[in-house]
């Protein structure tokens, strides 16, 4: 005889397993400081190669009147504010990813807790049934 409750309660969890739950599973397996410091970092990695980039693109767009100006700036002061910028544009980019992945984190325990609560209540259901 079939559960009508035990069979919702199994797709249900089959949907999850198939989509959401993987990637769930996936960030569980992390302790909270490993997760998101793993990824923090990686941002800062892509945040780096960015700014690198956004550089590039910044000089070679000018780059006659940048060669022409270079004898007249002072090499020093170019530096420190390009150093600068790239510390405010990296940590700015640093914050918004802790953000974003201490959120993520947070709700995928909070739904694999809600996923696991799930399987115990089928195995209960289960243990009832084979007991009758």
């Amino acid at each position: 005889m079939l559960n009508e409750e035990r069979v919702r309660l199994m797709t249900r969890m089959a949907c999850y397993e198939a989509d959401e739950g993987r990637k769930n599973v996936a960030i569980g397996n992390y302790f909270r400081g490993d997760y998101i410091g793993l990824q923090v970092i990686k941002s800062i990695i892509s945040a780096t190669i960015a700014y690198v980039i956004l550089f590039a693109m910044f000089i070679f767009y000018d780059f006659e009147v940048f060669m022409a100006d270079i004898y007249k700036m002072d090499l020093f002061g170019f530096a420190k504010s390009v150093i600068i910028y790239y510390l405010i544009f990296t940590a700015a980019y640093a914050l918004i990813s802790y953000a974003v992945y201490t959120y993520r984190y947070t709700k995928a325990r909070k739904s694999l807790k809600t996923y696991y609560n799930n399987l115990k209540k089928l195995a209960y259901m289960y243990e009832r049934e084979t007991k009758k």
